[in-house]
């Protein structure tokens, strides 16, 4: 009897003439894209400039792909350096292999390069972005699918994903664990994004919880997949990094929390926002240049002085009428009192 399952691509790649449309790179692709545009719009927000998350993009994406890539021939240089291999193998980046941790690794110091260049601070970029590569991750799973690789324990679950046989694998039905990735990366990200906005976080914090939240999920998965990789201890070496990295995330959770507090107020010097992303305020300005633009500060925001009321006219004919009365009322002055002083 059939069973139900997930048919996988007959191939991962399309001609269009000479030139190859992977479906591997245009998930990446894909997720690049999803991961600037929200990651622009959460910048904005905290009163960023626009485009400034895509000028850093700029620098990380680079440096991801080749961090990614390099952690994937290290930790499985067997695949391209082990006998009958062909070390050309480990640039063609486009038939998969990149592990998220170099990536991340590798992005960051791309990122801090952008982040000097622009003058910010790079925890407030990594917040503003980290669900956004939650989403890019989620993404970027699928081209696994295309490609029939990182796929779990043999299953009939209405689910599994059909495998055909290739090298090093045999024809069959399997758990799709990039299909459980992509699922736990979506709600990784709105995770993110609804404790930054509950609880306000700042300082690279949301971007902390990105990774312990991320780490606890591929941890588990990764115990399901059935690839050939290197173990510790009996454990798949995947597994130990999750574990590293996520207590490295929480450890800077906490830390941050205590010696930094809150959220920045200014993200970016040369912008026009200000706290909390809701941008400083006309008032809020004038009252800073109080002193220099001539206006006065009220209830409502500042006013010019020109503008405030003024002494009515006929309170001041008063006071004027009155200092008339109090002259006339003084003692006159004698005119020879000096010569009797002389005297």
């Amino acid at each position: 009897m059939d069973i139900a399952y997930i048919p996988s691509p007959s191939t991962g790649v399309i001609h269009l003439g000479p030139i190859p449309l992977r479906g591997y790179a245009f998930c990446i692709i894909i997720g690049v894209f999803v991961a600037v545009w929200l990651g622009n719009k959460r910048w904005i927000a905290r009163g960023g400039k626009p485009g400034t998350v895509a000028d850093i993009a700029v620098w990380a994406v680079p440096f991801g792909l080749v961090g990614g890539r390099l952690y994937h021939v290290i930790t499985d240089y067997q695949l391209y350096f082990g006998e009958g291999r062909n070390w050309v193998d480990a640039f063609k980046i486009w038939e998969g292999g990149l592990g998220i941790w170099g990536a991340i690794a590798l992005g960051a110091v791309g990122a801090w390069i952008g982040c000097r260049l622009r003058g910010i601070p790079l925890p407030a970029w990594a917040d503003a972005l980290a669900p956004g590569i939650a989403l890019a991750q989620a993404c970027g799973r699928w081209g696994n699918w295309f490609n029939q690789e990182l796929y779990g324990r043999a299953t009939d679950l209405p689910w599994a994903v059909e495998i055909s046989a290739g090298p090093n694998r045999d024809a069959g039905t399997y758990h799709p664990t990039f299909l459980y990735e992509s699922l736990w990366c979506i709600g990784v990200a709105f995770l993110v994004i609804w404790a930054d906005r509950r609880f306000k976080l700042g300082h690279g914090r949301a971007f902390a919880l990105y990774v312990a939240a991320y780490c606890v999920g591929r941890g588990w998965i990764e115990y399901m997949r059935v690839d050939e990789a290197h173990h510790i201890l009996g454990v798949r070496l995947n597994v130990w990094t999750s574990i590293v990295v996520f207590v490295l995330a929480v450890v800077y959770f906490v830390l941050s929390a205590k010696l930094r507090p809150g959220r920045e107020e200014v993200v970016e010097p040369d912008a026009p926002g200000g706290k909390d992303g809701k941008g400083t305020s006309e008032v809020e300005a004038g009252k800073a240049e109080d002193k220099t633009d001539g206006t006065a500060e009220s209830e409502s925001g500042s006013v010019p002085k020109d503008s405030l009321p003024t002494r009515a006219p006929r309170a001041d004919a008063e006071v004027r009428e009155g200092a008339v009365k109090a002259d006339l009322r003084k003692p006159a002055v004698d005119a020879e009192a000096p010569e009797a002083d002389k005297a």
